[in-house]
Protein backbone atom coordinates (compact mmCIF):
# COMPACT_ATOMS: atom_id res chain seq x y z
CA UNK A 1 0.00 0.00 0.00
CA UNK A 2 2.87 2.32 0.82
CA UNK A 3 4.37 1.72 -2.66
CA UNK A 4 1.05 2.54 -4.32
CA UNK A 5 0.81 5.78 -2.36
CA UNK A 6 4.36 6.79 -3.31
CA UNK A 7 3.75 5.97 -6.99
CA UNK A 8 0.51 7.97 -6.94
CA UNK A 9 2.28 10.91 -5.31
CA UNK A 10 5.08 10.80 -7.90
CA UNK A 11 2.53 10.68 -10.73
CA UNK A 12 0.60 13.66 -9.40
CA UNK A 13 3.78 15.69 -9.00
CA UNK A 14 4.83 14.92 -12.57
CA UNK A 15 1.49 16.19 -13.95
CA UNK A 16 2.19 19.76 -12.87
CA UNK A 17 2.06 22.20 -15.79
CA UNK A 18 5.22 24.25 -16.32
CA UNK A 19 3.36 27.42 -17.28
CA UNK A 20 0.65 28.69 -14.98
CA UNK A 21 1.11 26.14 -12.23
CA UNK A 22 -0.38 28.57 -9.71
CA UNK A 23 -3.29 29.47 -11.98
CA UNK A 24 -6.55 27.64 -12.38
CA UNK A 25 -9.38 27.74 -14.89
CA UNK A 26 -11.65 30.77 -14.32
CA UNK A 27 -9.18 32.42 -11.94
CA UNK A 28 -9.62 36.16 -11.29
CA UNK A 29 -7.41 39.00 -10.07
CA UNK A 30 -4.16 37.02 -10.05
CA UNK A 31 -1.35 39.59 -9.67
CA UNK A 32 1.52 39.20 -12.10
CA UNK A 33 4.55 41.52 -12.39
CA UNK A 34 5.67 42.25 -15.97
CA UNK A 35 9.23 41.09 -16.77
CA UNK A 36 9.18 41.44 -20.57
CA UNK A 37 6.83 42.42 -23.38
CA UNK A 38 7.35 39.92 -26.21
CA UNK A 39 5.03 41.47 -28.80
CA UNK A 40 1.67 43.21 -29.01
CA UNK A 41 -0.33 40.31 -27.56
CA UNK A 42 2.23 38.32 -25.54
CA UNK A 43 4.33 39.09 -22.47
CA UNK A 44 6.20 37.45 -19.62
CA UNK A 45 5.42 38.09 -15.98
CA UNK A 46 6.15 36.74 -12.53
CA UNK A 47 3.64 35.21 -10.14
CA UNK A 48 5.47 34.83 -6.85
CA UNK A 49 8.74 33.12 -7.89
CA UNK A 50 7.42 31.64 -11.14
CA UNK A 51 7.86 33.40 -14.47
CA UNK A 52 5.19 32.62 -17.08
CA UNK A 53 4.38 33.60 -20.65
CA UNK A 54 0.92 35.10 -21.14
CA UNK A 55 -0.98 35.31 -24.45
CA UNK A 56 -3.96 37.67 -24.49
CA UNK A 57 -7.29 35.94 -25.09
CA UNK A 58 -9.50 37.12 -27.92
CA UNK A 59 -7.12 39.48 -29.71
CA UNK A 60 -4.40 39.23 -32.31
CA UNK A 61 -1.84 41.88 -33.15
CA UNK A 62 0.27 41.82 -36.31
CA UNK A 63 3.65 40.10 -36.18
CA UNK A 64 6.57 42.44 -35.49
CA UNK A 65 9.12 40.20 -37.22
CA UNK A 66 9.12 38.31 -40.48
CA UNK A 67 7.90 34.78 -39.87
CA UNK A 68 5.42 32.34 -41.48
CA UNK A 69 2.42 33.96 -39.76
CA UNK A 70 3.44 37.44 -40.95
CA UNK A 71 3.73 36.07 -44.48
CA UNK A 72 0.27 34.44 -44.23
CA UNK A 73 -1.18 37.73 -42.94
CA UNK A 74 0.41 39.63 -45.82
CA UNK A 75 -1.01 37.16 -48.34
CA UNK A 76 -4.44 37.20 -46.69
CA UNK A 77 -4.70 41.01 -46.53
CA UNK A 78 -2.88 41.91 -49.72
CA UNK A 79 -0.51 44.06 -47.69
CA UNK A 80 3.25 43.89 -47.96
CA UNK A 81 5.29 42.00 -45.41
CA UNK A 82 6.95 45.31 -44.50
CA UNK A 83 3.54 46.89 -43.73
CA UNK A 84 2.53 43.92 -41.59
CA UNK A 85 5.73 43.98 -39.53
CA UNK A 86 5.60 47.78 -39.20
CA UNK A 87 2.09 47.47 -37.76
CA UNK A 88 3.36 44.71 -35.47
CA UNK A 89 6.13 46.96 -34.14
CA UNK A 90 3.57 49.71 -33.50
CA UNK A 91 1.34 47.28 -31.59
CA UNK A 92 4.36 46.09 -29.60
CA UNK A 93 5.29 49.68 -28.66
CA UNK A 94 1.70 50.46 -27.69
CA UNK A 95 1.47 47.38 -25.47
CA UNK A 96 4.88 48.15 -23.97
CA UNK A 97 3.67 51.68 -23.10
CA UNK A 98 0.70 50.23 -21.21
CA UNK A 99 2.59 47.48 -19.35
CA UNK A 100 6.22 48.51 -18.90
CA UNK A 101 8.55 46.14 -17.07
CA UNK A 102 7.78 46.23 -13.35
CA UNK A 103 4.05 46.91 -13.75
CA UNK A 104 1.70 44.63 -11.83
CA UNK A 105 -1.25 43.48 -13.91
CA UNK A 106 -4.07 41.17 -12.90
CA UNK A 107 -4.84 37.99 -14.81
CA UNK A 108 -8.24 36.46 -15.41
CA UNK A 109 -8.38 33.05 -17.05
CA UNK A 110 -11.24 31.42 -18.91
CA UNK A 111 -12.19 27.83 -19.72
CA UNK A 112 -8.89 26.83 -21.39
CA UNK A 113 -5.83 27.72 -19.29
CA UNK A 114 -2.99 27.29 -21.81
CA UNK A 115 -2.49 27.12 -25.55
CA UNK A 116 -0.60 24.50 -27.54
CA UNK A 117 2.64 26.41 -26.93
CA UNK A 118 2.21 26.28 -23.15
CA UNK A 119 1.41 29.99 -22.82
CA UNK A 120 -1.14 31.01 -20.21
CA UNK A 121 -4.26 32.42 -21.91
CA UNK A 122 -5.65 35.42 -20.04
CA UNK A 123 -7.69 38.56 -19.96
CA UNK A 124 -5.33 41.15 -18.48
CA UNK A 125 -6.47 43.94 -16.20
CA UNK A 126 -4.31 47.05 -15.96
CA UNK A 127 -3.67 48.86 -12.65
CA UNK A 128 -6.19 51.56 -13.69
CA UNK A 129 -8.96 48.96 -14.06
CA UNK A 130 -9.06 48.79 -17.87
CA UNK A 131 -8.70 45.46 -19.67
CA UNK A 132 -5.59 45.38 -21.89
CA UNK A 133 -7.28 43.08 -24.43
CA UNK A 134 -10.12 45.57 -24.90
CA UNK A 135 -7.82 48.63 -24.98
CA UNK A 136 -5.80 47.14 -27.86
CA UNK A 137 -9.03 46.64 -29.81
CA UNK A 138 -10.51 50.06 -28.92
CA UNK A 139 -7.37 51.85 -30.03
CA UNK A 140 -7.12 49.86 -33.26
CA UNK A 141 -3.90 47.94 -32.54
CA UNK A 142 -5.47 44.47 -32.65
CA UNK A 143 -8.22 42.45 -34.29
CA UNK A 144 -10.67 40.14 -32.60
CA UNK A 145 -9.34 36.58 -32.58
CA UNK A 146 -11.84 34.26 -30.92
CA UNK A 147 -10.90 30.66 -30.24
CA UNK A 148 -13.55 28.67 -28.34
CA UNK A 149 -13.98 27.81 -25.57
CA UNK A 150 -12.49 31.15 -24.37
CA UNK A 151 -15.34 33.44 -25.44
CA UNK A 152 -16.36 35.22 -22.23
CA UNK A 153 -15.80 38.76 -23.58
CA UNK A 154 -16.36 38.07 -27.29
CA UNK A 155 -19.27 40.52 -27.64
CA UNK A 156 -17.35 43.27 -25.84
CA UNK A 157 -14.35 42.68 -28.10
CA UNK A 158 -16.43 42.75 -31.29
CA UNK A 159 -18.02 46.02 -30.19
CA UNK A 160 -14.63 47.59 -29.38
CA UNK A 161 -13.23 46.55 -32.77
CA UNK A 162 -16.28 47.89 -34.61
CA UNK A 163 -15.95 51.27 -32.85
CA UNK A 164 -12.23 51.48 -33.65
CA UNK A 165 -12.89 50.68 -37.28
CA UNK A 166 -15.75 53.18 -37.56
CA UNK A 167 -13.63 55.81 -35.78
CA UNK A 168 -10.61 54.97 -37.95
CA UNK A 169 -8.37 54.54 -34.91
CA UNK A 170 -4.97 52.89 -34.95
CA UNK A 171 -4.41 50.63 -37.94
CA UNK A 172 -7.95 51.24 -39.19
CA UNK A 173 -7.11 54.83 -40.16
CA UNK A 174 -4.00 53.98 -42.15
CA UNK A 175 -4.48 50.67 -43.88
CA UNK A 176 -8.13 49.68 -43.92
Amino acid sequence: MKKVFILLLLFLCSCRSEEGAKLTVNAKNVPCKITRVVDGDTFRCRIDAEEITVRLIGVDTPESKENPKAKRDADRTGMSLEEITRMGREAYQFTKSLIPVGTTVYLETDVQLTDRYGRVLAYVWLPDGRMLNEVLLKEGYAQVYTIPPNVKYQDLFLSAQRKAREGKRGFWKQWF
